[in-house]
């Protein structure tokens, strides 16, 4: 009983201590009481003070970072200094809660950037001071890693099917459809699979047009759509430049990062300048 009492003790002192963050015609409350304004134009939330002047901006951000893996966070600037940008994590007080709700109960919460007196001017220059860490998942982490490879090999297929790394022919598409377009999505499902050679016509892999796979000669699979909970399909139908740089990525020997190596004058003495 002792133990139940001290439980509800602490949960009820959580609540009475608990600020209520509410936004009602762009204007922020906490406990009822007015301290800031917000506006919203192009998904860009500007945050002012009462007397409507700007202080910082709030954007949010959702992108695919590689396959089916996405990445949303926010991007804050200062009107009165813009050089520099931040991104962050945000967080929402409910699954259902819109972006505007969002980005006020992180300023609150999360940030401390609004408190019962308004925006905390100290509080936001600290925040870019100091520019705290994002909290990247394992699987956001690995997904950035092999996007950083890819952009490193820069893929792209001319309009014979011929696949590029940064200019230079590494490897070629056949199997091709008739009406092939080099930035074409793969929608027919064909009996035949579209095969991946490199440049010296070693055979690479395939894919499989009925399952959305990518096989590689060595045996391994990767499928390509995959559906996403409570989003829309990410690459449902994939491009060839989408799955050269995926065949890239599950093949390490078909496409090697080529490193920028710069010579110096070397002295008497053997010592490179």
């Amino acid at each position: 009983m002792k133990k139940n009492l001290i439980i509800m003790f602490t949960i009820l002192g959580f609540l009475l201590h608990a600020q209520t963050v509410k936004i009602k015609r762009g204007i922020v409350t906490l406990e009822g009481v007015h301290v800031a304004k917000v506006s919203n134009k192009s998904n860009i939330y500007t945050f002012m003070d009462l007397k409507e002047t700007p202080i910082y901006t709030v954007e949010f951000v959702d992108k695919s970072v590689v396959d089916s893996v996405r990445d949303s966070y926010i991007k804050i600037n200062r009107i009165y200094n813009k050089d520099k940008t931040i991104e962050l994590d945000y967080i929402s007080p409910s699954a259902f809660s819109g972006e505007e709700k969002s980005a006020a109960y992180t300023c609150v919460k999360s940030l401390k950037i609004i408190d019962e007196r308004g925006i905390n001017i100290k509080n936001l220059d600290e925040l870019f001071k100091n520019n705290p860490k994002r909290k990247l998942d394992n699987k956001t982490k690995d997904a950035y890693t092999i996007r950083n490879k890819i952009d490193k090999l820069n893929i792209t297929v001319n309009t014979v099917g011929e696949i590029l790394s940064n200019g230079k022919p590494v490897g070629y598409f056949t199997n091709l459809p008739v009406s092939f377009g080099s930035e074409d999505t793969i929608t027919d499902k064909t009996f035949v699979d579209i095969e991946i050679y490199d440049a010296n016509s070693r055979y690479i892999g395939k894919y499989i047009t009925t399952t959305k796979q990518i096989k590689t000669a060595g045996g391994k699979t990767f499928t390509l759509y995959r559906e996403m909970s409570g989003r829309a399909s990410i690459l449902k139908f994939p491009t060839y430049k989408a799955i050269a740089e995926r065949m890239a990525i599950l093949d390490p020997n078909f496409i090697k990062i080529q490193e920028k190596v710069i010579v110096g004058e070397v002295t008497k003495d053997g010592v490179q300048k």
